[in-house]
């Protein structure tokens, strides 16, 4: 009556795969959001953890020959995205470094940071 066809291995293999890609995703999304350090660091963890099964499902399934890797990239190509990646961290930590000092200096300007807004009338 009912046909117990279970999904070849490789296929429940890659299921799961693809799975922990989406909770590792999740889970740094809820780390990156997360206010209080001690569930940013739980989630942090959570990451972590799902990140090492994922490279070791990853590691199986590859010697296993059930999942095929991309092409090797270009050293070229790599640096360049390398340089990229760093200067764009670099203006983003100038960006926060000045967003702190203008929030500190506002601070000590007082209510306002100094300047009155005018009522509505």
């Amino acid at each position: 009556m009912f046909n117990n066809t279970i999904l070849p291995e490789a296929d429940m293999a890659y299921t799961i795969l693809s799975d922990l890609k989406r909770v590792t995703r999740e889970y740094a999304t809820a780390a990156t959001e997360s206010v209080c350090p001690d569930i940013r660091q739980m989630f942090t963890q959570l990451l972590d953890d799902t990140l090492k099964l994922q490279g070791e499902l990853y590691m199986a399934m590859q010697q296993n020959n059930m999942y095929n890797a991309s092409s090797p990239a270009m050293k070229q190509e790599l640096d360049k995205q390398l340089k990229q990646y760093q200067q764009t961290q670099q203006q983003t930590a100038q960006f926060v470094q000045q967003s702190q000092s203008g929030q500190a200096q506002a601070a000590m300007n007082g209510p306002g940071g100094g300047t009155q807004m005018p009522a509505y009338q």
